[in-house]
């Protein structure tokens, strides 16, 4: 069904249908978790927030915080041999690297070429930045590429090391985030075999200042309340978006995959989108915290690994966040 809406929204060329990469789609998913996990209890006393407090606002009960060997890099590069293997694909068959983050430690270079090197890839690679909806942005550009024939199989990664920006002392920050990895291979495909929508993507920087990172600081700072008022009033209209012009409606989605930014954002968006009890819904939010572009993928790949999704169910992947930014899009499972 969705195959079928998404190869009719499909334009044509001078009247004559695409070429054979007209399309694109999911071959596999994979995430990288870093080894140590810290349980709300064992956060440092500064952060001044009991278990209960921090279930109770946010849904999160642990989180994995990346120690020695485990950069956005090291992260990054796991996680995409992950996904290369799964899908089968021989890394010198890769044509595009993207990986979006908004935590690396240093503007110049980006990491995306030494992932590559590390990996034997030899295509483009370029790092992408929309803060938390940096995934479902990149997912988006690789899609076009592949359709256009610019590449043939691509990669998007979302990798974050969101701990090395938080000030422990701020409770704002210091309970939401974690740090992870999650990489996407796609290739491309006839029209008739597409499964990735086209993008519903937005902006609107007169809320640039209610997630940030100041100057010359290293502390990421958030009104709380303020996104959590946006989000909820917002994203249910974007994923609305993003269904129609898959030509779907939320009802048909097998499972949605917001960002996993906060539990109780979630369940409202759930609730105005009127999604049936057999939608199932990431929930990776509750041990992985907000992992920011690194979150959807990782909930996607999460939700396959568990078997709660099956191969070729239609997925709402809907991400949102600083900038403030917002993309996302329906996609058949891999």
């Amino acid at each position: 069904m969705l195959r079928d809406a998404l190869q009719r929204e499909m334009p044509t060329t001078s009247g004559q249908p695409l070429p054979p990469h007209g399309g694109s789609r999911l071959l596999a998913v994979a995430g990288e978790r870093p080894r140590h996990v810290v349980a709300n209890a064992d956060l440092p006393a500064t952060v001044g927030a009991t278990d209960d407090w921090i279930r109770s606002r946010t849904g999160i009960e642990t989180r994995h915080v990346a120690g020695e060997g485990e950069s956005v890099a090291d992260l990054a590069t796991r996680a995409t041999a992950k996904a290369i293997a799964a899908a089968g694909v021989d890394p010198a068959e890769v044509d595009l690297l993207l990986i979006a983050s908004c935590s690396l430690p240093s503007p110049v270079p980006g990491i995306a070429p030494t992932v590559a090197e590390r990996l034997g890839l030899r295509g483009g690679a370029l790092d992408v930045n929309a803060a938390c909806a940096g995934f479902c942005y990149a997912l988006g550009l690789a899609d076009s590429a592949l359709r256009s024939g610019s590449a043939r199989t691509a990669v998007v990664v979302g990798a974050e090391r969101m701990t090395d920006w938080i000030d422990w002392s701020d409770r704002n920050t210091a309970i939401l985030f974690g740090d992870g990895a999650g990489a996407a291979v796609l290739t491309a495909c006839a029209r008739s075999e597409n499964g990735i929508g086209p993008a519903v993507w937005g902006s609107d920087g007169s809320g640039r200042d209610l997630i940030r990172v100041a100057d010359f600081e290293r502390q990421i700072s958030m009104d709380g309340s303020a996104v959590f008022r946006w989000a909820t009033s917002s994203v249910a209209q974007v994923a609305r978006d993003a269904c129609a012009q898959a030509g779907i409606e939320p009802a048909d989605l097998a499972a949605f995959v917001p960002h996993q930014a906060n539990q109780r954002i979630v369940d409202a968006v759930v609730r105005q989108l009127g999604l049936p009890e057999s939608t199932v819904v990431a929930d990776d939010v509750r041990t992985s915290g907000n992992t920011s572009s690194a979150s959807v993928p990782l909930a996607l790949a999460a939700l396959a690994d568990a078997g709660r999704i099956a191969t070729g169910d239609p997925v709402l992947l809907v991400a949102f966040g600083a900038g403030l930014s917002w993309a996302g899009q329906v996609v058949l499972a891999p």
